[in-house]
């Protein structure tokens, strides 16, 4: 039997809780050979498989994407920001909206097939669709679909649970209820929310899927219980360590 071809990808916002554990899950898993990192500071992951381009000059990203050769087969977006770090709504848009879609729009021009990006669940429901922020994952949600890839995944998890470099007050306050429910139903706390690597092994996964044709659609809208299933019912489990014995 012959060996499954290997392919490029690349992933734009791999600090982040989920872009960083994305990042770790494509090289563990070594589908993808290259992975191409674009990002504004050095990253904590290192690996002889990884192609970090480092770059503070956001503007400059969509050409480094288009410039990789050769072409990545899959483009993950996890780039994202909060109206804090920012410096207002306004410089959020720029990045999470406006930043994005031009991605998007080079990785469709230099033949991309398939693109995974991480939005948010309930952007799209009354009255949570006119908050600026379900505005901005929808913008782009929408371009994404309009671009038409071979293939696009669109990941809407719930509170994304996990530790992240900056502690987020808010969304510190939603994890802890979140897991708290988790102690009385598993079943509930996985409709609300889900750990950032399970996030993350469902991105792949699902990517995978739609590399392999397998996808249930053009453009697959991956919801929180296809995260979980993807993610960790369906996630291969690691190999159980082995110990050495010796006869007494």
């Amino acid at each position: 039997m012959s060996s499954p071809a290997i392919t490029s990808a690349a992933i734009i916002g791999s600090t982040g809780l989920v872009g960083s554990n994305i990042l770790s899950t494509l090289l563990a898993t070594e589908a993808y050979k290259p992975v191409h990192a674009i990002t504004r500071r050095a990253l904590k992951a290192t690996s002889p498989n990884l192609n970090a381009i480092v770059d503070t000059d956001t503007s400059k990203w969509a050409a480094a994407l288009a410039a990789l050769a050769p072409v990545p087969l899959t483009v993950f977006s996890a780039l994202g920001t909060t109206r804090a770090a920012a410096g207002g709504l306004a410089n959020q848009w720029k990045i999470d909206h406006d930043l994005n879609i031009e991605l998007a729009k080079a990785a469709k021009e230099g033949g991309v097939k398939t693109f995974v990006f991480i939005s948010s669940a309930g952007t799209r429901g009354f009255p949570s669709n006119f908050a600026a922020y379900s505005k901005m994952k929808n913008g782009v949600e929408d371009s994404v679909k309009e671009l038409g890839f071979d293939q696009a995944v669109i990941i809407k998890p719930g509170i994304i649970l996990g530790e992240r470099e900056t502690s987020r007050t808010t969304e510190g306050m939603a994890q802890m209820l979140v897991r708290g429910l988790g102690k009385l139903s598993q079943g509930v706390q996985d409709t609300l929310g889900q750990d950032a690597a399970v996030i993350a092994r469902a991105a792949v996964r699902a990517a995978q899927l739609a590399d392999e044709g397998k996808a249930p659609s053009k453009y697959w809208v991956v919801e929180a219980g296809d995260i979980v299933r993807l993610g960790r019912t369906e996630w291969p489990a690691e190999p159980a360590a082995t110990t050495e014995t010796t006869s007494q």
